[in-house]
C-alpha cells in the first residue's frame, strides 16, 4: 500500500471539528488542542479559541453555530469542490475523484459529499507525502482560503478552526500564503 498516514493524524482530528457537532465535540476539541501543542505549535493559537468556546457552550449552541456558519451561508460551505469549481462540470469530476480516493484509502463516506473538507482532510492524512503535498497545494489550501474569505464576521469561532487548518497545511507542505504566487 503506497499510502502513508502522517505521524500526527492531525488532519483526521481537525476534520472531526468540521462535522455537525455531537456529544463528542468537547473530547475532539481537547484532542485537537493537545495535538497542535505538540505537533503544530505555530497553529495552536488558531484553534485555542475554539476549544475555549466548546468548553463554555452547550451542544445546542454549538450545533446552531455550525448550522449558521456552514449550512445557511453557502459562501462558507465546506465542500472543497464547490469552493474551487462552483457548479461547473469540474466539481463533478472532483467529487468522483474524491470518492475513488476515499475508497482506495479505505475511508468510509458519511452523509456528507466526498468533497466535504472533513473527508478531504482524512485523505490528506493518508496520501503518500508527494501526493499529499500536491493535493494540499492544488485543492486544500486554495479551498480553505476561499472559505476563510467568506466570513464577514472575524469573530466566528469556526474561522479559527479553518485558520488553524490553513496554517498547518501551509507549514507542513511549505506552501506560500494566498496571493504570493500571483503575477
Amino acid at each position: 500500500m503506497s499510502q502513508v498516514m502522517t505521524k500526527t493524524g492531525i488532519y483526521d482530528i481537525l476534520g472531526q471539528l468540521l462535522i455537525y457537532p455531537t456529544e463528542d465535540i468537547s473530547r475532539i476539541a481537547t484532542e485537537c488542542r493537545e495535538s497542535f501543542q505538540t505537533s503544530a505549535p505555530e497553529a495552536a493559537s488558531a484553534v485555542e479559541g475554539f476549544g475555549e468556546y466548546v468548553e463554555k457552550s452547550t451542544l445546542a449552541a454549538m450545533q446552531e453555530a455550525y448550522t449558521r456558519t456552514f449550512e445557511i451561508n453557502p459562501v462558507c460551505a465546506l465542500e472543497v469542490g464547490w469552493q474551487l469549481f462552483g457548479e461547473r462540470y469540474e466539481r463533478g469530476t472532483f467529487i468522483v475523484k474524491m470518492r475513488q480516493t476515499l475508497r482506495s484509502l479505505d475511508l468510509p463516506e458519511s452523509t456528507e459529499l466526498p468533497d466535504h473538507l472533513s473527508h478531504v482532510l482524512q485523505a490528506l492524512d493518508r496520501l503518500n507525502p508527494d501526493e499529499a503535498a500536491e493535493f494540499a497545494g492544488l485543492f486544500v489550501a486554495p479551498a480553505v482560503e476561499k472559505m476563510i474569505e467568506g466570513f464577514k464576521d472575524n469573530s466566528n469561532i469556526y474561522r479559527d478552526v479553518l485558520s488553524g487548518i490553513l496554517c498547518e497545511v501551509r507549514s507542513q507542505y511549505n506552501l506560500p500564503a494566498q496571493g504570493a504566487q500571483d503575477d
